[in-house]
């Protein structure tokens, strides 16, 4: 008898909590639905997931949610859909729950621009496609610097981790376009970002030798770099 009575009180005491949460579910709907009683509603999208910096407009239909809010608790420039921002991407990290706004897109160009360094100097290098990572170098890239010179015939990393402020053709165009498609040709312009001594240096290579950029993310690893010549490449 006893046993049953507990397991009545459980069951009831299940009973009562499903009961609670069913009436705090109502209420939250009806506040809600009071809250929104006499506003002017609108539509926004709010972010379900977190939208990484550089997402394209078009690729966030899986991270967004469209939600009715009172007009004025809309942020400015709130966005109901993406029609606007097509072609745009995000131009910072975009949290859950936050609502879309027109100001956090940009341009693909827009928001790879790179600050430069206060006090550095650009220098800028004409280089052959193959030379500036075969054509697929873009402004906002980090790369390493190496010079090759025939007389002594001699290789040697010059600087690491440089940030790359433009790039364009040789006749001046801007290269902005994505890495993925096709691969600029010919010459290419890359501007510099680097301290008085490093522009020296890079000058003097461009002029007396030959330029090589490669991409260097912050995490490569800069260990056994050494000036190299024709006897220490054969060891």
């Amino acid at each position: 008898m006893l046993k049953q009575r507990k397991t009545a009180g459980i069951i009831l005491s299940l009973l009562l909590a499903a009961a609670g949460t069913a009436l705090l579910v109502g209420y939250v709907r009806g506040a809600e639905q009071r809250a929104l009683k006499g506003e002017k509603a609108v539509e926004v999208l709010v972010a379900t997931a977190a939208i990484p910096k550089g997402t394209k407009a078009e690729a966030i239909a899986g991270m967004v949610k469209t939600e009715q809010v009172p007009a004025k608790v809309a942020a400015s420039g709130a966005l109901a859909s993406t029609a606007s921002v097509a072609g745009r991407v995000a131009a910072v990290d975009i949290l859950p729950g936050e609502q879309l706004v027109q100001s956090r897109f940009a341009s693909v160009a827009e928001v790879a621009k790179v600050n430069v360094p206060p006090g550095a100097l650009q220098v800028t290098v004409a280089l052959d496609a193959v030379r500036a990572i075969g054509g697929m170098i873009r402004e906002g890239d980090s790369v390493a610097v190496a010079s090759s010179f025939d007389d002594p015939q001699t290789t040697r990393l010059l600087l690491q981790k440089v940030p790359v402020t433009d790039v364009r053709t040789e006749q001046g165009a801007r290269i902005t376009g994505p890495v993925d498609g096709p691969a600029a040709t010919g010459k290419v312009l890359v501007t510099l970002a680097v301290d008085a001594p490093a522009a020296e240096r890079v000058v003097f290579a461009a002029e007396f030798g030959r330029l090589w950029l490669s991409w260097e993310p912050k995490e490569a690893n800069e260990a056994g770099s050494k000036l190299q010549n024709r006897s220490l490449v054969n060891q």
